[in-house]
């Protein structure tokens, strides 16, 4: 019945009502008819139909309303974000109609502000996401508990009768769940299911905002429990059927402080001349078997989190840092995709096989970069400067292959936020990203896209890491804002191979404003995200990728060794393992994806948190930096540092006009024009760690 009520209401151009449905689908039996209300009502609540005033049907798509997220601001108003829809719709304050930051919500289109942006209302609430919130509790005179969000996004005022306060005191950061409305203005009554710590503690302003994003600090006790039947050591027994590579020269490089290691590499010249590249990977899923309380525990994880003094692990300890990570002189279980390279970066051949292998050093990219960069040899690394060399050259020559056929390397910087014992913000500098860092992300692609290609082309079910092209319309915008700084660049606005925006990205790079402008034109494009289909990786020009060689930290990874272990090691490949991971893989995708968008939300607000806590420290000082971005109620600046605060409209020293199209602010009776990727000095007037925020005010241009 769902299917053809669907298929008459798709192919037919108007809304229909109940008895027309009835003749389309050949309805005459009272029962056949309550079935077919039945369903209108399930699609209606499940938001796939709306149904008119005026008592018809149509699909939702083909109607004026859309479902979507609302996105709210801390000024009241808010976005909401919808599928298919290039644009954001506008809500204003008076339409949110109580609907909060991250609601599932019916928003219905009413009108075109401008050009680009949709304005609406909110219908109804379809799905209230969240209903566990983080903040501070006060108690008044009556002992009753009143919360003070932590994000000023989301307007509710909640109340904590007696009793329901877990012992919570004044001062407490403390998780609440809504149990119910008390009025139509917003009032909730709750209760605390978890206090975190004082407001005044060290740590618990990193942990408030890690329980507002439901990542699991703790282990439960069954993940406990297993562990303790988990060897720390690999047995002989363990080692059959494995090829024996403990003889063989590899070793890791990774961060000064990386504890839990998951890839490993080595390099010979073939007698052919070719090169040989071999990258080992932890064999987490041995350990972590499927269906398991550990396996649970990680897909519902989906990856690890990593905060400015801290790592929340995907895996415990003992088996992140212990026996899946590849630490030197032990003997660790691995899966090996060992390929064969030309002089042109062309891949020859390749195997795919468990293995055991036993690293002989940890090395560090900052010790493998004065190797590479400043021809020195620290102490210990003697005997392996031959292979770093030969590593460095084979990187170089897959960088141009990938280069020639499209790869785009935005070249984006990275802060990195030093921190004390008591994690209050020391510095804030930019991360290094050497030879070594570009080496080690060469050779895992190369890894990423053998595993992937040869799953693909044994058309068995399989994740993919995809990224897909990005809009005609977000590139012509693009376009649009760099010609109005002045600079003409050439390109032709249908051709969207990456090859064409590597061209345009190429065009820039000479511009004082590269930096800003690249980072814009890395906001066009879609996010990469997991999926059963593989439909490419569009910012690697790549035609099939997956993510192989992280499964200590992403459980994407540990799904990808499963299936070659399913595939082929074990040789199973049967109908009933195939439609079991047709089915599997689809929540697995979707899972990972949505973890991972609240992994790098985590990260962010941490340090936008951090940045906001150091900047409190340098309140009155001068700084110089580029304006990163114009709105309408001001202007942010970027500091060298990449520390962004933003210039509000207010403070400024004339009434300034916003051009939308071009993004430039222009003083009425100064006339003095901003424009983006304007280099500027500013003073540090306001920051709040509490709100995340920095104020500045101009003090002069940079000549």
């Amino acid at each position: 019945m769902r299917d053809g009520i669907l298929n008459v209401l798709k192919n037919s151009d108007r809304a229909l009502d109940i008895y027309e449905l009835q003749d389309y689908l050949g309805v005459s039996t009272p029962e056949e008819t309550n079935e077919l209300l039945e369903e209108l009502r399930s699609l209606e609540d499940e938001v796939v139909l709306y149904h008119t005033n005026k008592d018809k049907y149509m699909l939702l798509e083909n109607s004026h309303l859309r479902k979507g997220i609302m996105r709210a601001n801390k000024k009241g108003f808010g976005f909401v974000e919808v599928d298919n829809l290039d644009d954001d719709v506008y809500i204003s304050q008076d339409n949110m109609n109580g609907a909060i930051h991250d609601d599932v919500v019916l928003v219905e289109i009413t009108s075109k502000m401008n050009i680009d942006r949709l304005e609406g209302r909110i219908l109804r609430i379809i799905e209230r996401k969240i209903t566990n919130y983080v903040g501070t509790i006060t108690f008044d005179e009556k002992g009753v508990g009143h919360i003070k969000l932590d994000d000023n996004k989301i307007k509710l005022e909640i109340e904590i009768p007696k009793g329901k306060a877990m012992n919570a005191e004044d001062g407490h950061k403390v998780v609440v769940h809504l149990d119910k409305k008390m009025n139509s203005s917003g009032r909730y009554e709750g209760k605390v299911v978890d206090i975190i710590g004082h407001v005044n503690d060290p740590g618990v302003d990193i942990l408030s905002i890690i329980y507002k994003y439901n990542i699991n600090v703790d282990f439960p006790d069954d993940v406990k429990e297993q562990l303790k039947s988990i060897p720390m050591e690999v047995s002989e027994e363990e080692m059959k059927d494995r090829r024996d590579l403990r003889e063989e020269t590899i070793f890791t490089i990774d961060g000064d402080d990386t504890k839990d290691i998951d890839d490993a590499i080595s390099i010979k010249i073939l007698n052919n001349g070719h090169y040989q590249l071999g990258v080992h990977i932890a064999d987490v899923s041995y350990y972590v078997r499927e269906g398991s309380a550990l396996d649970n525990e990680a897909m519902e994880r989906g990856t690890s989190v990593y905060l400015v003094d801290r790592v929340i692990p995907m895996l415990p300890h003992e088996l992140s840092n212990g026996i899946c990570s590849l630490n030197p002189n032990v003997d660790r279980l691995s899966v090996s995709c060992v390929m064969e390279f030309d002089g042109a970066g062309k891949q020859l051949d390749y195997e795919i096989f468990p293995s055991v292998i036993r690293s002989r050093i940890q090395m560090t990219y900052k010790k493998v970069n004065s190797i590479l960069e400043e021809n020195k040899v620290p102490e210990g690394y003697e005997d392996y400067v031959e292979d770093l060399k030969l590593m460095a050259e084979l990187a170089d020559i897959l960088r141009k292959a990938k280069v020639k056929r499209g790869y785009i390397d935005f070249n984006v910087d990275e802060a990195k936020i030093l921190v004390d014992e008591n994690c209050v913000p020391m510095d804030v500098v930019l991360r290094d990203r050497g030879t070594g860092e570009k080496l080690i992300e060469d050779f895992m692609i190369a890894a990423n896209e053998c595993v992937a290609t040869h799953i693909y082309f044994m058309n068995l079910p399989f994740i993919y890491r995809i990224h897909e092209t990005p809009e005609e319309d977000k590139i012509r915008s693009f376009l649009g804002f760099v010609s109005g700084l002045g600079y003409h660049v050439e390109g032709d606005l249908k051709d969207l191979r990456p090859i064409a925006v590597q061209k345009l990205v190429k065009q820039l790079e000479d511009k004082p404003e590269y930096k800003i402008l690249s980072s814009l034109l890395l906001r066009s494009m879609k996010k990469a995200i997991y999926s059963p289909e593989n439909l490419g990786h569009y910012g690697l020009a790549s035609d099939c990728y997956t993510h192989f060689t992280s499964p200590i930290r992403r459980y994407p990874d540990t799904t990808v060794h499963r299936l070659l272990r399913t595939y082929l090691f074990d040789g199973h490949a049967d109908m009933q393992t195939v439609h079991k991971w047709e089915e599997k893989l689809v929540y697995v995708a979707e899972h990972s994806s949505e973890r991972e968008r609240a992994s790098v939300d985590c990260e962010r607000e941490v340090e936008d948190m951090k940045m906001a806590e150091y900047m409190e420290q340098h309140i009155g000082e001068e700084f110089e930096g580029m304006i990163s971005s114009i709105t309408s109620f001001g202007m942010f600046v970027e500091l060298d540092n990449l520390i962004e605060g933003l210039v509000p409209l207010r403070d400024m020293d004339d009434f300034y006009h916003f051009d939308e199209e071009h993004l430039t602010l222009t003083g009425e009776k100064t006339h003095e024009k901003y424009l983006i990727g304007e280099r500027i000095v500013v003073k540090v007037v306001r920051a709040s760690k509490e709100d995340r925020t920095i104020d500045f005010e101009i003090v002069r241009k940079v000549k």
